[in-house]
């Protein structure tokens, strides 16, 4: 999010993707007005869509919902189309991070409920313990600011690293204290930080990146973020004012479903958690 670069590429993104959608004949910059039409949602592929992708296939058509499943594997376009109505909702992110968004964006993307948590996780190909890491280790974090923040959390949380009291969503390296392992640290994009452990001593990974790079978090991360009061559940959203579609009111209460729960606790064995 700090790379002009980036930003502009991804503005651009958003762009192509509504003249896709709309040349395709999804629900366009009318969605709003028209529910008739499929829900089209946005969606990071794992675990996300898969969860769509099952309430679709075995929920939908009993309850009369007509659902698109559409996936994306950055944190921006979700959002961007999801405010000029390329797609209906979304489902991928957390509250600390739609605020900056937002903020940032001037956006006006709103939650609709609450679903599951992905626990973020510290992971390695070179170490099997955090203890292990030596002085001068290089860690990966994500660069936006508040996937950064919510990393630099959970390294302080397990003794790895001390952050300024009042340290909240936008901590950054130059808010640490105590770096009693001169940890340096290098800012990539969220989606990179699975890819980058290859070439760091760790990373701190998304539980969505890192179950779709086959690892699982309750097993293969070497420190993980507690589910316990945590602010970071993933929700379905909307734009402002698109809460009472018909169709959104329907899948809202299908992923809060008894038959979801089972789904998540039954294929992703604690490394994704129901939040319902």
């Amino acid at each position: 999010m700090r790379n002009t670069a980036k930003l502009t590429t991804a503005v651009l993104a958003a762009g192509a993707l509504t003249l896709g959608l709309s040349a395709c004949g999804s629900s366009g910059s009318d969605s709003a007005s028209d529910t008739s039409g499929p829900l089209v949602v946005a969606a990071s592929p794992t675990p996300h869509a898969e969860i769509l992708n099952y309430v679709k296939e075995n929920l939908a058509k009993k309850a009369g919902l007509d659902l698109e499943v559409k996936e994306f594997q950055d944190y921006i376009v979700p959002n961007t189309a999801t405010e000029d109505g390329s797609v209906d909702a979304n489902y991928f992110q957390n509250q600390p991070y739609l605020d900056d968004f937002n903020k940032k964006r001037g956006t006006h993307i709103v939650p609709v409920v609450t679903v599951h948590l992905e626990p973020l996780g510290l992971y390695s190909h070179k170490v099997k313990s955090a203890d292990a890491l030596k002085s001068g280790a290089t860690v990966a974090v994500p660069n936006d600011a508040v996937n950064e923040a919510r990393a630099l959390k959970l390294l302080a949380a397990n003794g790895l690293i001390t952050l300024k009291d009042g340290a909240g969503s936008e901590a950054t390296p130059q808010d640490i204290t105590k770096n009693p392992r001169n940890l340096k640290f290098k800012e990539v994009e969220a989606a990179q930080t699975v890819r980058s452990l290859d070439d760091v001593d760790a990373a701190v990974v998304n539980g969505n990146y890192a179950i779709s790079a086959d690892l699982k978090p309750a097993e293969d991360a070497l420190v993980l973020e507690s589910a316990k009061n945590s602010p970071y559940g993933n929700f379905l959203a909307v734009k402002e004012g698109n809460e009472d579609d018909p169709r959104v009111k329907k899948l809202a209460k299908l992923l809060t479903s008894a038959e979801v729960k089972k789904f998540i606790e039954d294929k992703y064995a604690g490394s994704v958690i129901a939040s319902f």
